[in-house]
């Protein structure tokens, strides 16, 4: 069926094979979108129309200028201290902060004077606040949410980072904290616009979510002081951000408006308790009498605001950080504000103050009617000064980066069990199975002081404690799901600490079952590794047919390890057995293997695919030749150090957690010479490089393999001679790149960089290395018109190409003094942070279908199998009925060119599905980037889709009846060309029944 056929209603049976009914439908997944009338009809309402969520608007002066105070509180989800601590008010003498005691204060001061408007955003906090309340108080605040006086803004679960962030994790949290708000509250509770005030920088996919979920606007605080001071002189503080360039306008089209003070009250007006500013005096006789300069002085920056934007309207932020916890001291004054500077209409004032929201006053901006400049790139990299460059927490804590990456491939892995099993997921022989609280803990870590590693020490222990607990909750879960499935109730044991070849079963068990599931929509073969004893193993498939296995000890330790490739169904597992052959110890490869140079030239690894040559003199990589396709580049790879600066003569500015400011612009290398260790066998070749007591690294390849796997190890980076030190690995090449680069946007988009160049304004660069760092958060390359070099990385990492022909990747960092950002102490990393491990792949191939290689296996990255081990001879689920050793969620697999991105259970009869086109148009080889048509009839074999309802990005509304505000994008000539192109997400829920 063609692309612009809607899907028809089809409902889920559980469990069911049978045969699907006439009405389903199968849905065309391409880009460009479905033609534009038809876009129009579902996406946008026309200015001038009272928009739905508008009607509480006040009412405003249309020949004046009018002042929108928005009152507001900003409550991270940790920062300096634990999202408990910050909710119920504990270690104040570190920051006060409470928020239970804002909220309650601020529904208090909300009933005093019904003119006064709030707006709340942080759901994690406003759902635990909602479900301590009585009955008769949650009905008074719908009351006022209602009646438009509480309004939610952004409504994700936090507000979440946007350069260390996976698009498919923000996706989620913004799903829970959108669910909860209309589960509560209706379409009355539906948040119009989006809210980014903190986040240290703006990614474009992040706008293109905003855009698909049904954002009618865009606000945020922090942009680079360069870009806001020519955007306040050509009134460009708000435009129309063009998110992608793949999809139809204005699909991915967002109304962007940057807040004129961060997000904070202007000088001399902030009116809470954390503040010194005076309040209104009114009394002429007493001798602290100041109303009449305030409102002289108020009149002066509404006026001097106003120049700056292109209405008779403008915003003020009112509130800050944590503020609000005495509302009376801020509404009060906030009422006299109101109260006395329009009484001066009446002296022939033209200035209007009045409570209100951003969505009110984004409405009034929609009314006017103008043609708004365009934007087609993103706000990458902040800086708030010279050489103040935040782009070191690009790289911040990379184990919490990596942390959290794993627990969102786990997460992912728990959804789907949970849906293709169904109750029996949740409730079984294991116990009870939940994937709630690592939904909920891996949306708290979307929170842009928690996986952007910006929060205190403690606070980062915190957050890794809360995805550990999540985890137990889904591994219950996955044990009652598997055995469902299987039909077998084996005695799972899931291996947490396989990154450092630790696994108790593995390595003390005779014999032992292997359950890999995988969780993309197509077969995967999967090399398996795990710590084992020296012995010989037999390794059979659910066949119970002999596979080739084999037993390698790593040079760098004594631990052996079993390898087997595994053959894993599209959704589904493969059950493999291993048993200890008796009377056999192991001969493992390389037990005390020698330098290859010292009896051979040729140091080199390969496969049938990729040869990696080695300087057999320094160890180091010097060539990587892709042989099916008759490809050659010398590549060399090196790890380096810059010193973190504490300040000079230029700026007092020192390396931290946020800003990277290297003491200088060359890095120094940790080794020019690499000690090397070999280990060939059928199943695998490595190149073991070690380069000091801190640094080494294993250069891999298995059979089959179409790319370069380097896992490095990094730490403790000493800091003894009394400098802070950021570890990069950087590839050095000949290929003429002519200053550009490529990075992924939050792992979707792919923007082109140049170097010392922002597209919207000429930059003057203060810190060449720094101020050419980007967000890496699944690959970056680099291309000339005929090769290109792939680098996809294993967390968010910050990245650069700093010569041509050059890349390089922050892998970690330890620093001796704060920033002066407010977290108040170094980024020392102590504990286990101290010591990272990590994996960059590395593809060579054609520039012009070289997506084929980086797209599907990022995807393979991202969503990698999972690996749960059983003693073996489990009881049978279902007496009398044989255990099964292989199993498919899926009747037929996806194409390549489909991304399954969310199956996960939304109630008890109904499935949330998200599928979305991972290829730009024009990426990759042959028809990859054309249109795909899935029938979803009898796709899935554990459950028959009977009823199918089609929603926004975040299925918090019907797609076929959500609306969007219109506006006019001003396309003319003169504006920066399209940096990158996405495909859509398109998902769909089936609906209760």
């Amino acid at each position: 069926m063609g692309a612009d056929a809607r899907p028809v209603g089809v409902r889920v049976g559980g469990g069911g094979r049978g045969a699907v009914g006439p009405r389903t439908s199968s849905r065309a997944l391409q880009p460009p979108l479905p033609p534009l009338s038809f876009l129009f009809l579902l996406l946008v309402a026309a200015p001038g129309v009272r928009a739905a969520g508008y009607e509480t608007c006040p009412v405003v002066h249309p020949g004046m200028l009018n002042v929108h105070l928005v009152a507001h509180t900003h409550d991270d989800v940790g920062w300096l201290k634990t999202v408990d601590q910050y909710f119920y008010g504990i270690q104040n003498d570190v920051q006060h902060a409470g928020v239970q005691y804002i909220l309650d204060s601020v529904i208090s001061s909300l009933l005093v004077e019904p003119t006064r408007r709030f707006i709340y955003v942080e759901i994690a906090f406003f759902s635990r606040w909602w479900h301590q309340q009585t009955n008769a108080t949650q009905e008074v605040v719908r009351d006022l949410v209602r009646q438009g006086r509480l309004e939610f803004a952004n409504g994700g679960w936090v507000m979440n980072d946007e350069a260390a962030t996976h698009y498919g994790a923000i996706i989620d949290q913004m799903t829970l904290g959108l669910r909860f708000l209309e589960n509560t509250f209706g379409k009355d509770g539906r948040p119009r616009v989006a809210w980014h005030i903190d986040p240290f920088g703006h990614s474009r996919e992040q706008a293109s979510l905003f855009a698909q979920m049904g954002f009618d606007g865009f606000f945020f605080g922090r942009l680079d002081y360069q870009d806001k001071s020519v955007r306040k002189e050509k009134q460009q503080m708000e435009q129309v951000w063009r998110a992608s360039a793949s999809l139809e306008p204005p699909v991915a089209d967002l109304f962007t408006s940057v807040l004129p003070n961060n997000y904070n009250p202007p000088d001399k007006l902030c009116w809470d308790t954390l503040c010194a500013d005076k309040p209104f005096v009114e009394d002429p006789r007493s001798p602290e009498y100041n109303a009449k300069e305030l409102v002289d002085y108020f009149l002066q920056l509404a006026t001097a605001q106003g120049r700056y934007y292109r209405t008779n309207h403008t915003i003020m932020t009112m509130g800050s950080d944590f503020q609000y916890e005495n509302a009376n001291m801020w509404f009060k004054n906030l009422d006299r504000l109101i109260q006395l500077v329009n009484a001066q209409q009446a002296n022939g004032s033209r200035v209007n103050v009045l409570y209100s929201t951003p969505a009110c006053y984004l409405w009034e901006l929609n009314k006017a009617n103008l043609t708004w400049s365009v934007k087609q790139d993103d706000f990458f990299p902040y800086a708030d000064g010279p050489h103040k460059f935040w782009t070191g927490y690009f790289s911040s804590r990379p184990a919490l980066k990596r942390y959290e990456r794993l627990s969102y491939n786990f997460l992912q892995v728990c959804n789907q069990l949970e849906a293709l099993a169904g109750p029996a997921a949740n409730v079984g022989p294991y116990g009870s199975g939940d994937s709630a609280p690592l939904n909920e803990a891996m949306a708290v870590l979307q929170h842009h002081d928690a996986v952007s590693g910006t929060s205190r020490q403690h606070v980062a222990n915190d957050y890794a404690r809360q995805l550990a607990a999540g985890w137990g909750p889904c591994e219950v879960l996955l044990s009652n799901a598997l055995a469902r499935l299987s039909g077998s109730k084996g005695d799972f044991t899931y291996c947490r600490d396989l990154n450092i070849s630790v696994c108790p079963l593995s390595q003390t068990a005779k014999s032992f079952q292997v359950t890999i599931y995988n969780p993309l929509g197509r077969k995967v073969d999967w090399m398996v590794r795990l710590p084992v004893s020296e012995h010989i193993f037999d390794v059979r498939d659910p066949n119970d047919t002999i596979v080739p296995s084999d037993v390698v000890i790593a040079p760098s330790s004594d631990i052996s390890e079993l390898l087997f490739s595994a053959s894993v169904p599209a959704l589904g597992f493969s059950v493999y057995s291993v048993t200890q052959v008796p009377g056999r110890s192991s001969h493992a490869h390389n037990r005390h293997p020698r330098s290859q140079k010292s009896w051979s030239r040729v140091l080199a690894i390969q496969n049938e695919y990729l040869r990696a040559r080695f300087d057999p003199d320094t160890g180091l990589l010097v060539e990587l030749e892709n042989l099916d396709q008759n490809l050659l580049l010398p590549v060399r790879q090196a790890f380096y150090w810059y010193n973190a600066s504490v300040g000079n003569n230029l700026s007092t500015q020192a390396s931290g957690a946020y800003i990277f400011r290297p003491d200088r612009q060359e890095p120094l290398i940790v080794s020019h010479w690499a000690q090397t260790r070999v280990v060939k066998t059928p199943l695998v070749q490595e190149v073991h490089q070690n380069f000091s007591a801190w640094c080494s690294q294993v250069v891999r390849l298995y059979p089959g393999q179409r790319h370069l796997e380097l896992e490095w190890t990094v730490g403790p980076i000493p800091v003894g001679d009394g400098w802070g030190k950021e570890i990069i690995s950087r590839f050095d090449t000949v290929l003429e790149t002519k200053g550009l680069f490529y990075t992924d946007s939050n792992g979707r988009e792919i923007l082109e960089r140049r170097r010392d160049y922002r597209p919207t304004w000429k930059l003057n660069q203060t810190e060449p290395v720094a101020g050419n760092y980007y967000p890496v958060n699944s690959r970056i390359y680099i291309r000339d018109g005929k090769l290109q070099l792939t680098v996809l990385t294993d967390r968010s990492q910050g990245g650069s190409s700093l010569k041509d022909g050059s890349v390089e990747l922050m892998v970690h960092r330890r620093l001796l003094k704060d920033d002066g950002r407010g977290v108040g102490e170094p980024l020392l990393e102590e504990g286990s942070g101290v010591w990272v491990r990590g994996r960059h792949l590395v593809l060579l191939d054609k520039a012009q279908t070289a997506a084929t290689g980086h797209r599907l296996q990022a995807e393979k990255e991202l969503l990698a199998p999972q690996v749960v081990l059983a003693p073996g001879g489990g009881a049978p689920y279902h007496p009398g009925v044989t255990p099964r050793k292989q199993f498919s969620g899926l009747r037929r697999e996806l194409p390549p060119s489909v991304h399954l991105l969310t199956l996960a259970r939304w109630d008890r009869t109904t499935l949330l599905l998200r599928l979305e086109h991972q290829f730009a148009v024009g990426e990759g080889s042959g028809n990859l980037s054309s249109p795909v048509t899935l029938d979803l009839r009898d796709l899935f074999s554990t459950f028959t889709i009977t009823y199918l309802q089609e929603t926004t990005l975040a299925a918090n509304q019907l797609r076929a009846s959500a609306s969007r505000l219109k506006w006019t994008p001003d396309t003319g000539g003169g504006l920066p060309r399209e940096l990158g192109v996405v495909r859509e997400v398109w998902e769909c829920w089936p609906g209760p029944g």
